[in-house]
């Protein structure tokens, strides 16, 4: 067995990067990918405003790109989730 030394800064920072290494491959092993189960735009922006933690101009940006989404319908308001009964 070999001993290596190092500076506690060192120590440090190759800790940082192993425990964030952890955490971003524990993020991944979920599914990351996976989209959202509502589909109605108001819905989302008002979960989000209720949140409390964003402000108007990022609500109106989040807006403004879910609108531009192929994903979310638009055309029908009613429509809350992707388990929606088949037409």
């Amino acid at each position: 067995m070999e001993t290596i030394t190092l500076t506690k800064k060192e120590y440090g920072r190759l800790l940082k990067k192993a425990l964030s290494y952890d955490y971003l491959r524990g993020l991944m092993a979920g599914d990351v990918f996976a989209s959202p189960p509502v589909k109605n735009v108001k819905k989302v922006i008002k979960e989000f405003a209720i949140a409390g933690k964003y402000n108007q101009k990022f609500l109106k940006s989040l807006e403004k790109g879910l609108k531009r989404s192929n994903y979310f319908d638009n055309k029908n308001p009613a429509a809350s989730s992707r388990f929606s009964p088949a037409r």
